[in-house]
């Protein structure tokens, strides 16, 4: 999805949404598990993953949910958003080679507190939910 220029909270509507996709590599996981200290090797080793319920390895979850991360800090709300509180169930999992859709959609805004509640949303190539939950962030005026 093309980029949208940052809204402030009040051109924002409940319904809005925004969306980025991304294919996960060896290097992400990689890179995510050095920068993470996560180095469980149902992400990083061939050999231990093939043994697993899931037969091969699997991406870290929470560097997939990191699209929602960005997806609310570039696009909706976009610059200056802060995150208050995130939600997050894993309902399938995400391999390497998989290409995720983050989305985030307004579900609440709070306005007293310059607050919005976000239904957030992580699907693969297939269509397939592998991450939902919520999130509350606060939006500059």
């Amino acid at each position: 999805m093309k980029k949208e220029k940052s809204k402030n909270f009040d051109e924002i509507r409940v319904g809005d949404k925004a969306s980025t996709t991304k294919t996960f590599t060896e290097q992400d996981v990689c890179r995510f598990a050095e920068i993470s200290g996560d180095y469980n090797p149902v992400h990083v080793d061939d050999s231990f993953a093939k043994n697993t319920r899931f037969k091969q390895r699997i991406v870290h979850g929470m560097l997939v949910a990191s699209l929602l991360s960005n997806v609310a800090g570039t696009q909706l709300p976009g610059t200056g958003t802060i995150y208050l509180a995130q939600t997050l169930n894993f309902k399938t999992p995400v391999f390497l080679g998989d290409t995720i859709s983050a989305e985030v959609e307004v579900i609440e805004k709070l306005v007293e507190k310059s607050r919005l509640k976000l239904k957030t949303i992580c699907c693969n190539q297939m269509g397939t939910v592998v991450i939902e939950g919520e999130a509350l962030v606060l939006v500059e005026r």
